[in-house]
């Protein structure tokens, strides 16, 4: 059996795993990895500016395609620590990525050593699996049993921590038997899909949750095909927002305190009975528990057996995968179909319809400063239904929730329950390395573009094109928002006079010339007529440079965005709401796919 280095065995297994593509920094400690990749040749990688940002790439990289599995590499100590938001972010939504670091050397673990860090006890919380691997004849091991758990039930992230004496040693080990371990699928029996369609069956005013899970399965289309079959409305959660596209006549509408539609709210109270698949009930998306699960009954299919009663108890819970979940409701539904037991639900959709036509948000705003709903109604009309949108926190991902249109699954990624400031960029460009064909827009509030402003010179220097949409009042918008519950508007304007840029009139820092300094292009937009050109301009210079172009539109400072703090019949809406359909015009139902084309 062939002698190999523990280090090409490791890169060796991932490229046999199908995970090709990283994203990290070298450093001393990790440099022997780095001379196994360069040595095998079928890894890609892409050098991030800051760890941080690597794990952020990776995560966008996975989320953008079904069995993709981004990796994060570096060295040891800070690069280590520097990952745990992005292991936390990926922990967080079930999105399996690999982080890998070096370590100092085995016998020099316990004597405080430089850069020494126990960084597997301090990941532990945030990952299936963190270890330090102490022998190297453990290292084929490790990432076998790394690639089993994110795949294996709920996804989710592992770190593997390789001392530099360990990566160095060699192993003998034959690549050519190796074989990724079998991933078991739990599928709902048919004994529980029968109790689910009578408990369905019941129900006169019926509405399907679909959670992220359907996408981490790659089951969409059959969440769809059970929704038809079945006549029933859906809501997805913000992680499964495109598993139905939004001018589906049975997408209802998200619910929740934030992210959420007028419609998709009074649609969840007017309901009688919820079949959630592959949700975790956020809080976000519930509200008050109270007001969420009064009047009407509840199923819980959930991948993991822990979820089920985590948030409230259903009156019925399955744990199967979503997909295998999906797929036997299909079959038993045509059955019962076949047998006319099924209900006719039709004039209940038909009210669904209606409040989907009529309860939009007010977005034709023509003030300038502009308000943040115009851009999103200009988004609509310059980008097509192909767009991948990627967005984390704030009031413009609030937003772009409600406003903004999705059609596809993995076309809305979005970081859900971390949300930390700074990860839309670095994920922004992982998503367009795993996808470089597809036109991919970020957006972004002013402070979550500068958190990781650096990470735009690595789309540069590796020509990774996107178009970054930076909706810039010059405030902490979410956080000024909040603080009105305290009277108070307490450091959270970013506003300054530039002594270079004096033309920003006050609101801080200039986004382009910072933008165009790291080697990308920018284009700045005041008044929302010239919107339509500036998108137009942005996807010729994407074309013309493949490099990220960032659209900076300036805002009025303080807009309140519509959003509730109890339950999700307490939304304030601040009066924005669209009383014709000339101030709602890209948003009234059903949508026409025609004028949504793509810019250019």
């Amino acid at each position: 059996m062939p002698k190999m280095r523990a280090v090409d065995v490791a890169v060796a297994i991932l490229e046999k795993e199908g995970a090709t593509q990283a994203f990290g920094l070298p450093g001393a400690a990790i440099n022997p990895f780095y001379s196994a990749m360069r040595a095998h040749g079928g890894i890609a990688h892409v050098l991030a500016r800051h760890v941080e940002g690597a794990s952020h790439m990776a995560e966008g990289y996975t989320r953008t395609k079904p069995g993709n599995i981004g990796i994060c590499i570096g060295t040891s100590g800070p690069a280590g620590t520097d990952m745990i938001t992005g292991l936390y972010s990926a922990w967080a939504d079930s999105i399996p990525i690999l982080c890998i670091t070096g370590q100092a050397p085995v016998s020099k673990l316990h004597k405080e050593d430089f850069q020494a860090v126990d960084i597997a006890s301090i990941a532990a919380p945030v990952t299936k699996m963190a270890v330090t691997v102490l022998e190297a004849g453990q290292v084929p091991g490790a990432f076998q049993k790394a690639f089993y758990l994110m795949r294996t039930g709920r996804p989710g992230p592992v770190l593997i921590d390789l001392p530099i004496d360990v990566q160095q040693a060699e192993i003998e080990f034959d690549i050519d038997t190796y074989e990724p371990m079998e991933i078991p699928r739990p599928a709902a029996s048919r004994a529980q899909l029968n109790k689910a369609l009578d408990m369905l069956e019941s129900a006169e005013r019926p509405v399907i949750v679909a959670g992220g899970g359907i996408i981490n399965a790659d089951a969409s289309a059959q969440l769809v095909g059970l929704a038809e079959l079945l006549n029933i409305p859906v809501i997805p959660t913000l992680m499964g927002w495109g598993t139905i596209p939004d001018d589906h006549r049975l997408m209802a509408g998200m619910v929740g305190l934030q992210t959420s539609h007028r419609y998709g709210n009074e649609t969840m109270l007017a309901s009688d009975f919820v079949i959630g698949i592959g949700n975790r009930w956020a809080n976000r998306h519930t509200g008050a528990l109270d007001v969420y699960t009064a009047g009407r009954r509840f199923i819980h299919i959930d991948i993991e057996p822990t979820q089920i009663g985590r948030v409230f108890s259903p009156d019925f819970g399955i744990v199967s995968d979503a997909g295998a979940a999906l797929e036997g409701l299909i079959e038993v539904a045509r059955e019962r179909k076949a047998a006319g037991t099924v209900p006719d639900w039709e004039s209940w959709v038909d009210s669904c319809v209606e409040r989907k036509a009529t309860l939009q948000r007010k977005t034709h705003f023509d003030n300038v400063p502009m308000k943040p709903q115009r851009v999103y109604e200009e988004m609509n009309k310059a980008f097509g239904p192909d767009t991948r949108y990627v967005s984390t926190i704030g009031l413009s991902q609030i937003a772009g929730a409600q406003l903004l249109h999705v059609y596809k699954p993995r076309h809305w990624i979005n970081c859900g329950q971390a949300g930390p400031l700074g990860w839309t960029l670095p994920a922004a460009l992982g998503v367009a390395t795993a996808d470089p064909d597809t036109t991919v827009v970020a957006l972004s509030g002013d402070y979550d573009f500068q958190f990781m402003l650096e990470e735009l010179a690595v789309g540069a220097h590796f020509q990774i094109p996107y178009i970054h949409v930076v909706v810039n009042n010059s405030y902490l918008g979410l956080i000024r928002q909040s603080q009105r519950g305290f009277e108070m508007d307490y450091h959270v304007s970013l506003a300054f006079e530039n002594v270079n840029s004096p033309e920003l009139e006050g609101y801080g820092v200039d986004h382009l010339k910072v933008a165009e300094g790291l080697g990308c292009k920018a284009i700045r937009v005041r008044e929302a007529d010239d919107m339509p050109a500036a998108f137009a301009e942005a996807h010729r210079l994407l074309e013309e440079f493949r490099v990220p172009v960032v659209v900076e539109v300036i805002l009025e400072r303080v807009t309140n965005i519509s959003m509730g703090a109890a339950g999700i019949d307490a939304i304030n809406e601040f009066e924005e709401i669209a009383t014709s359909a000339a101030d709602a015009p890209t948003a009234i139902s059903p949508i026409v796919s025609p004028a949504l084309s793509p810019v250019g």
